[in-house]
């Protein structure tokens, strides 16, 4: 009791003040976190529990000391296999402290089975390598077969995959022959026993495509189908190869070297063969679509039967048609071969009524010629006389204008010596030599004189 008093009065002596279990909890979250990076740790699950906030909780111990464990539901949806207790896994987490309880955690954001990071490392290593030399490429990949004469299988006789493929590949299509190829899936020399299966179904050709085959299991069992030389054989099969290996959530190398991928192998097997159900179906279809067709076909030529049969005429009946036709086509040409006698008849009689009035009168035609005869005579006379007094009215004119009755009463027409006329004595100049025409004769004179 004396040390406690002297503990308490040195405190309260240094003036200390005290701090929640909060405000502890808080410094040693934070120093924690601060300190101590994010770290891969090893161990085993244990006092494994999943809220209904889909948080799992549990201890991840070794031999000597354990550590309490927290995998949020976001970080969970990478985990494609169950979680148990015992499972020896490896974890990358940060390291923190659960302040309510002042407990110290680590907070996992990976796990992976124990043992898994060199297969993985391995893995993504030949997958980058196989992947660069074009093995994956979808354009090297055989397309497979609609309808399979015959399958094969290479797997392992005991294998409950085997099992599977049977019974799918019995249900979808039975009449198929199955020939199996049998080698062991996993474990030593596993992988070298399906290059010599993969090899030898490749050699004979006796199958139109091949399943390879086998069910879930650890990265460790599925191995064999990603070691390099299963690549490489099935790379170079010269069959069409459908891989059904594990699970839907298993990847292996020689799922993407295959030419085809199935999730399980009871999916490869349905991608190997079509549905037998569902061609019965289709030919089902088929059948009822062409058994339509056909009696559509029959229905039309039987209306087309039907259509001829009434166009089709008794021979006798046409004969009696035909002389029928004929009798009236005779009738006809009577009645227009009457029809034309009719107007010729009327014809011939019109022109004889024409010639008989156009008969000639010899006498009154020789009375009207002497009528004519004397008219002309008489219109003769008068031209000649509208002619005559025409003429005597054109010379008493003629002699009116004639100049020489101008010179007959004492006039001379002047002309100079080129034979131009003198109407003005602008013309002349005293000198000019001129010529003069008189009534009777001529003379010649020289101007002495002009006046205006």
């Amino acid at each position: 009791m004396e040390d406690s008093n002297i503990d308490q009065r040195s405190d309260a002596a240094w003036g200390v003040a005290p701090i929640s279990v909060t405000q502890l909890n808080a410094m040693a979250r934070r120093l924690i976190e601060q300190r101590l990076p994010v770290l891969w740790v090893a161990g085993e699950i244990s006092n494994f529990t999943r809220a209904p906030s889909g948080h799992c909780y549990f201890s991840l111990k070794d031999d000597r000391a354990q550590v309490r464990c927290v995998m949020f539901r976001h970080r969970l949806q990478y985990i494609d296999w169950p979680l148990t207790n015992g499972m020896q896994v490896e974890v990358r987490a940060a390291p923190s402290l659960y302040e309510a309880r002042g407990e110290f955690q680590i907070n996992v954001e990976f796990m992976r089975r124990a043992g898994l990071g060199v297969l993985f490392e391995r893995f993504e290593k030949l997958k980058t390598k196989l992947e660069a030399e074009g093995l994956f490429a979808q354009e090297r990949k055989q397309p497979l077969p609609r309808f399979p004469r015959r399958i094969g299988i290479i797997t392992s006789p005991a294998a409950a995959a085997l099992r599977d493929v049977l019974t799918t590949l019995q249900r979808r299509l039975p009449a198929v022959p199955i020939v199996i190829y049998p080698t062991p899936v996993q474990g030593e020399g596993a992988a070298q026993r399906i290059v010599a299966a993969l090899q030898t179904a490749g050699a004979r050709a006796e199958c139109d495509v091949l399943i390879v085959c086998r069910g879930g299991g650890s990265i460790e069992d599925l191995w064999a189908f990603n070691e390099e030389i299963v690549a490489r054989a099935l790379g170079a099969c010269t069959l069409p190869v459908i891989c059904g290996i594990g699970h839907e959530t298993d990847f292996s190398i020689a799922d993407f070297v295959a030419d085809a991928r199935a999730p399980t192998p009871t999916g490869a097997a349905q991608l190997a063969t079509p549905d037998r159900v569902e061609l019965q179906r289709h030919l089902r279809a088929l059948y009822r679509q062409g058994k339509r067709a056909l009696r559509q076909r029959i229905e039309r030529d039987m209306q087309r039967i039907d259509y001829l049969g009434r166009r089709v005429v008794h021979p006798g009946e046409r004969v009696g048609h035909q002389q029928s036709h004929l009798q009236h086509l005779a009738a006809r040409l009577a009645r227009c071969a009457a029809h034309h006698l009719d107007q010729r008849t009327f014809r011939i009689r019109s022109l004889a009524r024409r010639i008989a009035g156009a008969t000639t009168d010899i006498g009154a035609l020789e009375a009207h010629r002497q009528r004519l005869a004397q008219r002309l005579v008489a219109a003769d006379r008068r031209a000649i006389e509208r002619g005559a007094a025409q003429v005597s009215r054109l010379a008493a004119h003629l002699s009116a204008l004639n100049p020489k009755l101008v010179l007959e009463r004492g006039y001379a027409i002047v002309a100079t010596v080129d034979g131009a006329i003198v109407r003005d004595s602008a013309q002349l100049a005293a000198g000019d030599a001129v010529q003069l025409t008189l009534a009777q004769g001529g003379a010649a004179a020289t101007i002495t004189d002009t006046r205006d």
